[in-house]
């Protein structure tokens, strides 16, 4: 799925090399996959025993709550908020990423006849185990990678406070 991501990822300018991890735990495999670019738009695919999940599923909340709480536990760590009343939210922590979650579930549960959303409650912990222990880790191991995701995220965070304050300050206006 590296290879997948490199591929999706040829008209962009990556900001690091593909990150990619695996594991397993309770007879679910767990293959994950990411690479941040310049861009602001997610790219995210999900597929559960290989069939490509497009409404996602509880595999995907799994990845995308525990790349949000890794990317600001980081931040936290690294003291990179400076004193700002600021935390990243999901859409911060996703914009501009390419990801592929790929996991094997000895009995999956579908949401409808078409497999389009894995139902399966226990995976979405599994997986989100499994991504805040492995990105976690390679935060550590990899600073200057954790320093340019964490970049990208901070001035996401940034950009969607301002807009906030922005909107408000014309509704105000508004309003008189």
């Amino acid at each position: 799925i590296a290879q997948f991501i490199e591929h999706l990822n040829k008209n962009k300018t990556p900001l690091h090399a593909v990150v990619a991890f695996s594991d397993a735990r309770e007879d679910v495999a767990v293959d994950v996959a990411l690479q941040y670019n310049d861009g602001f738009a997610e790219r995210l695919f999900a597929f559960a025993n290989t069939i490509n999940t497009v409404d996602g599923g509880t595999h995907l909340s799994g990845f995308k709550s525990a790349l949000t709480r890794t990317v600001n536990q980081y931040c936290k760590g690294k003291n990179l908020f400076k004193g700002d009343s600021l935390t990243i939210e999901g859409e911060d922590a996703r914009a501009g990423l390419t990801a592929v979650i790929s996991v094997k579930v000895p009995q999956p549960q579908f949401e409808g006849q078409t497999k389009a959303k894995l139902g399966s409650p226990e995976v979405e912990g599994i997986v989100a185990s499994v991504c805040n222990e492995k990105l976690s880790a390679f935060f550590e191991e990899h600073p200057t990678v954790a320093n340019k995701i964490a970049d990208k995220c901070l001035t996401e965070a940034r950009a969607r406070e301002r807009a906030r304050h922005e909107r408000e300050l014309v509704r105000r206006k508004g309003a008189l």
